[in-house]
């Protein structure tokens, strides 16, 4: 086994800006589900009469497709490659999506939000890594950022629908559903002009050829649990899940609460809810600036405490139109410091090539299923104890916070500084065998 680095692959990739904004349509396609399907069960609820235990059971199959599509996905993105996947879970989110439109009945409904979930969530882990690995270490973090924040587009397009289509019952939910299905299939041919991921490319050469870099040797899921890579992972999934189960009873059911514990109107709420989209996206753009310098942890901290705050608001006010606004808005602009953005930013830094599909679509599984679990249950909670609900959000929410803070507070290894580098494990093993 040779233990000189290869001829890097030469390849011309397009622009990285162009691949994190198609790519990141992962991220738009993700924040309009979430929030979309929510108000359309909302809808349909109102429409062709949903139990609230089949609006808890659907929001679930979402949670539990995208959690499953994770785990898959990551691990086929980095086996197979990016390009394979991300286009065939565009074609599987167009699929997911049509079926709610086509077809009302709950086995259809289950069907196409199971699909759909499965499809967003297996994307999203190999967009990242392609976006990662089309940066630098001056624009990787802004670019992140900056796909994040199509996240928030997709939630302004899905709260959009619900304001003007919230008074229309079963058609403004299968508008919602087709509005998703027609994103799927404008970004399935934009992606077309993204190519293979040249770092991933270049480390399967290495493999074919035995040479022993980190990037070609780290592949096996096990190594996840292995020095230097269990530390972020664990710091990760445990930060990450705790994370997700606390903001997605306010996310997830924003609307529900709105409507069944605070009995507003879908449409006020979602119109004064719009503001806090601007709001979330302002605070990102903020984030771009910092995301790739050390200040990055003292944003994360003040974000961290101001999301806690937040989930407190209804709990020593009480479930009002005006405590669940200002509840959402500093919610959303917190979150925009200490939430998904920087797990993201931190995955993609922490492991190489041929794991960071992988460790990426794990850590996103485990808090899906986590918050599937939850959300089974969360209707009926909401409407036995709100505040109860909220204040242990917010204890769970201050745990998962401090754990990422305790993770990433001091300088964390940058993968993408040595994953050229030859493995000193796998050549140790090498020269025992010569």
């Amino acid at each position: 086994m040779t233990n000189s680095l290869s001829t890097p692959v030469s390849r011309s990739g397009p622009n990285p800006w162009w691949v994190g904004t198609v790519c990141g349509m992962a991220t738009f396609v993700d924040g309009a589900a979430l929030t979309g399907v929510t108000i359309a069960l909302v809808l349909y609820q109102m429409s062709i009469g949903l139990t609230p235990d089949q609006v808890g059971v659907l929001t679930a199959a979402l949670t539990l497709g995208v959690a499953v599509g994770s785990l898959l996905g990551g691990r086929l993105g980095d086996r197979l490659g990016r390009r394979k996947v991300f286009l065939g879970t565009m074609v599987l989110i167009v699929l997911g999506a049509g079926l709610p439109v086509l077809s009302t009945g709950f086995p259809l409904l289950l069907a196409g939000i199971g699909m759909l979930g499965l499809g967003v969530g297996a994307d999203l882990p190999v967009a990242l890594a392609t976006i990662s690995e089309s940066a630098n270490d001056t624009n990787r973090g802004k670019i992140i950022v900056f796909s994040n924040i199509l996240g928030g587009c997709g939630i302004a397009a899905a709260v959009l629908v619900g304001i003007f289509f919230g008074g229309s019952g079963l058609l403004g939910g299968q508008i919602m559903f087709a509005m998703f299905a027609v994103v799927a299939l404008v970004t399935l041919v934009l992606r077309l002009s993204i190519p293979e991921s040249a770092s991933w490319l270049q480390a399967r050469a290495e493999r074919r050829q035995g040479i022993t870099t980190i990037r070609a040797d780290k592949v096996d899921i096990r190594d996840l649990w292995h020095p230097p890579y269990r530390r972020p992972f664990v710091t990760l999934v445990l930060f990450y899940s705790l994370t997700t189960v606390a903001v997605s009873v306010a996310g997830t059911f924003g609307t529900y609460v709105a409507v069944n514990v605070a009995h507003l109107d879908i449409q006020q709420f979602s119109t004064v809810s719009l503001v806090a989209l601007p709001l979330s996206i302002l605070a990102s753009l903020w984030f771009m600036r910092v995301a790739d310098t050390a200040l990055r942890m003292p944003y994360f901290v003040v974000g961290a405490v101001t999301v806690v705050v937040a989930n407190l608001i209804p709990v020593a006010f009480g479930f009002t139109f005006l405590t669940l606004i200002g509840s959402t808005l500093l919610s959303v602009v917190g979150g925009a410091f200490c939430f998904e953005t920087i797990m993201k930013v931190w995955t993609q830094e922490s492991f190489p090539v041929m794991l960071r599909a992988t460790a990426q679509g794990t850590v996103y599984a485990i808090a899906r299923f986590c918050a599937a679990g939850l959300a089974v249950v969360t209707p009926a909670l909401l409407l036995w104890n709100p505040s109860g609900l909220y204040l242990a959000v917010a204890v769970v929410a201050a745990i998962g916070l401090t754990i990422g803070w305790l993770g990433f507070r001091r300088n964390a290894r940058n993968e993408f500084d040595h994953e050229q580098e030859l493995d000193p494990a796998a050549v140790a093993v090498a020269g025992t065998t010569v």
